[in-house]
């Protein structure tokens, strides 16, 4: 695509925003409970739009190469991904499940379930390519001193005679194999050749053999050519998969190439940009900076005579905090900022002699307006509303900037793409004079002092400390105390790597999460039956919660905040590969505090205390990062099995609900606990721990069907007629990806994928293997199901499903009377 293709795209894009700001205000409004399901309408298609548009706005960032554009469009693009946050976080207070079904959304805007995938910025991971390479190699290198790598150890040895010999009858054996095959193939032929002679044949003559053979031969052709046609026709509408793969893979690696030229020409025109900024900054400090300095020290000047003039003395300079000399330049007369100073006095004054007044009448009012706001906050409490959004003012103010700046301008002024120089200009001069009036202000106030004591014979006034307006007293935040003062961030790093509390992640996409949506979910929610989540809603989750918080320190500042988070769900479900998912798309540290790893390490409460001290320091540090907990539910035991007393799992429980308190917006550190049995924990201290829960369950049919044919694509088999996936979807139910990944490879080993060609594979040997494994029992899932619905969201989540159920069953008996 060109830049003028993006430009399109850019425009499209904001006359979408513009809708989308419109429909934003009615939210704004309380709705009550009975419209739940409009309202949750009304959020579902936002977010749906919002997600799109989130799309669109990647794409263009990620190849518009225009550096002021560039600066604007991240605004926006961070602007747009936290109201998606924010959304999502409403989606979830109204429907009361971390999953929303929005497959009626699908239907009603006639969209493909594709739609719903949250696009992960790319600027998350190519902004930080370089640091991520530092710290790769800082911590390969520190592993490779921790264990040095024995060539002779690794490849037992072998005498030279002892190997010739090995060649030798592995060499006789496949001659053996092969003679054997040709002599098999021979006494084939030598039987049907004594069977045809025994047989006696009639034969034929030389027409009618000529006839048979064209028949035959005409009979494979046209087969030959419906069959290529049925192909093409089902390549055409998007049935099968293109064959000519060498040529898909050249136009795609086409079109990355391009990607990448326009991401080296972004770097080119930003180092010009960066360098014209600073030339631009100085030339107006050297060339308009004498200038602006007079005429603000003259404005200033002539506002001290005037007021001198009025009230017969001179006024008090403006104090830094309410903007100094700014104030006399926003177009108002000495006379009203005179006033504004003086009423601001008087009103202060006013206001404590009325609330000494009125704290009787109060007290007494309270006691009158108790039961009524009390029937108020009830009604309020029932009542649906959209909490104040934190992206909207900046969507707003990136929207509008785009149309003052950028939406009627022509191309052809910058057809290279270069800065625009007089944008630059008037940004800079801003710049300029916030820097110049803030000098002049203090030499000003020099001067004012010098003017009293000359004209007036006035000592200078002490300044009064600006009175704080009454309010709240914001509470303390205790300050964690460093237990590690004099040490470096480089020593606690390699501390850590060496003690195995730092692991190298595995590079896993988040996208390599496989799975389907929920299509019925709508449906079963009318029915008032409660859906399942599935791995695609699981794996949306993960996006939402883990990257796009974790990726961009803006949006983490501002989005709502989430410190932890905790999968459960059976073994080989994909909890841990979703953590990994997490690390790579961010390019975060990962750090194992998992009680089987701590086994050992650090003992006594002194030690303990400094292993989460050091791993929550370094991980600030050291942002992104993720704090991975596996068998979360281990350091919440009720009761310690005796196995693991040694192992003692709960002594970092407290430390760690201490040290999670401490993270602030801001700190992109997030702690991923995994669980298969949440029975065992407590249930208080596991959910005050961890404030999102996503329960992971057994993959249903429509996510089995694309497990298996991931699975065996990725094997490097092509999908034919004679395998039918369909069948295995339905009898590996029970089965958790782990298990399809294991039954594809243990069927397709290397020989198998040689015979591909003679014999195609089929459903039935996959059977085998998958009997030989465990299935996720009904049972187990049902007990985890449970223990889900007491958490305090599953407890709200059940509390309305059983009031919707009156209320349906009331309603009916109304209709029935009715009729009689």
């Amino acid at each position: 695509m060109s830049e003028g293709a993006y430009q399109r795209l850019w425009e499209s894009s904001h006359v979408t925003l513009q809708e989308l700001l419109d429909k934003e205000q009615p939210l704004v409004d309380p709705v009550p409970d009975r419209e739940r399901q409009s309202f949750q309408r009304r959020l579902s298609l936002l977010y749906v739009s919002y997600l799109g548009l989130l799309r669109r706005l990647d794409t263009i960032y990620d190849q518009m190469v225009q550096p002021q554009k560039r600066r604007l469009l991240r605004r926006l693009l961070d602007g747009v991904a936290g109201r998606v946050l924010e959304l999502q976080e409403e989606l979830v207070r109204a429907e009361l499940s971390e999953c929303c079904c929005l497959d009626h959304v699908l239907q009603e805007l006639k969209l493909t379930p594709a739609e719903l995938e949250v696009p992960i910025p790319k600027y998350f991971l190519l902004e930080q390519a370089n640091i991520l390479k530092d710290r790769g190699l800082m911590l390969a290198e520190i592993l490779s001193r921790m264990e040095p790598v024995s060539s002779e150890e690794s490849f037992p040895g072998m005498h030279r005679t002892e190997a010739i010999i090995l060649l030798q009858r592995a060499e006789r054996a496949r001659q053996g194999r092969l003679r054997a095959k040709f002599m098999r193939e021979i006494r084939k032929e030598e039987e049907l050749d004594r069977k045809s002679r025994e047989d006696g044949r009639c034969k034929f003559t030389q027409d009618q053999a000529s006839v048979i053979i064209q028949k035959v031969w005409k009979g494979y052709l046209q087969r030959k050519r419906t069959q290529q046609d049925r192909q093409v026709e089902m390549e055409f509408i998007g049935m099968l998969p293109s064959p000519n793969k060498t040529e898909q893979v050249g136009i795609l690696s086409q079109a990355c190439l391009r990607e990448d030229v326009r991401r080296l020409r972004q770097m080119e025109k930003e180092e010009e940009f960066q360098l014209a900024m600073t030339q631009t900054h100085d030339s107006l400090i050297e060339i308009e900076g004498p200038d602006m300095k007079e005429k603000m020290k003259e404005q200033i000047r002539q506002w001290f005579i005037e007021c001198h003039a009025l009230i017969g003395r001179f006024p008090d300079y403006p104090d830094e905090s309410a903007g100094g000399s700014y104030l006399i330049f926003a177009d108002k007369t000495p006379e009203q900022v005179r006033m504004e100073l003086e009423l601001q006095v008087q009103e202060n004054k006013k206001k404590e002699q009325e609330k000494n007044k009125n704290k009787d009448e109060e007290k007494k009012e309270k006691k009158k307006k108790g039961k009524e706001e009390k029937a108020k906050k009830g009604e309020m409490d029932s009542m649906l509303k959209v909490l104040p959004s934190k992206f909207i003012p900046v969507i707003n103010a990136g929207h509008e900037e785009y149309m003052k700046l950028w939406k009627n301008r022509h191309e052809s002024t910058h057809p290279s793409q270069s800065f625009d120089p007089e944008t630059l200009r008037e940004e800079k001069r801003k710049e300029v004079e916030v820097e110049i009036r803030m000098q002049v202000d203090e030499l000003m106030r020099q001067e004012l002092k010098n003017l009293r004591l000359a004209v007036d014979r006035e000592e200078g006034r002490p300044l009064k400390a600006p009175k704080k307006k009454p309010g709240k007293k914001a509470g303390k935040k205790k300050k964690e105390k460093d237990l590690t003062p004099n040490r470096s961030l480089e020593s606690l790093f390699e501390e850590l790597v060496i003690h195995g509390l730092v692991k190298k992640t595995e590079t896993v996409a988040l996208k390599d999460y496989i799975g389907d949506c929920l299509y019925l979910g709508s449906t079963l929610n009318v029915a008032n039956k409660l859906p399942m989540p599935s791995l695609f809603d699981i794996r949306q989750n993960m996006a939402l919660y883990g990257v796009l918080r974790l990726g961009s320190p803006d949006i983490h500042a501002m989005a709502p905040l989430i410190r932890s988070i905790l999968l459960v769900g059976p073994p080989g479900i994909g909890k841990k590969m979703l953590v990994m998912a997490v690390c790579t798309e961010t390019g975060a540290n990962l750090f194992d505090l998992s009680p089987s790893n701590l086994q050992g390490k650090y003992p006594g409460r002194a030690g303990i205390q400094m292993v989460v001290h050091m791993v929550f320091k370094v991980a600030r540090l050291l942002q992104p990062s993720v704090i991975w907990i596996g068998g979360a539910e281990k350091t919440f035991y009720k009761k310690v099995p005796k196995e693991e007393k040694e192992m003692d799992p709960k002594r970092i429980k407290k430390d760690l609900t201490k040290a999670l308190r401490l993270l602030n917006p801001g700190d992109r550190v997030m702690l991923i606990g995994t669980t298969a049995r949440p029975q065992l924990a407590e249930m208080k201290g596991l959910c005050r721990t961890y404030e999102r829960i996503l329960l992971v369950p057994r993959p249903d049919y429509a996510s089995r069907y694309v497990l298996w044919k991931h699975m065996i694509e990725t094997q490097g088999v092509q999908v034919t007629q004679s395998l039918d996936i369909s069948a295995l979807a339905k009898v590996s139910d029970g089965y958790t990806p782990g298990h399809i990944l294991q039954a594809a490879q243990s069927v397709l080993t290397e020989r198998r994928l040689l015979q591909l060609s003679n014999r195609p594979l089929v459903a039935s040997e996959f059977l085998g293997h998958l009997a030989k494994l465990e299935p996720v029992y009904k049972e187990e899932e049902e007990s985890l199901k449970d223990w889900y619905f007491k958490t305090p969201l599953g407890k709200k989540r059940m509390k309305l499903n059983k009031e919707q159920m009156e209320a349906e069953e009331a309603r009916m008996t109304k209709e029935k009377k009715k009729k009689k």
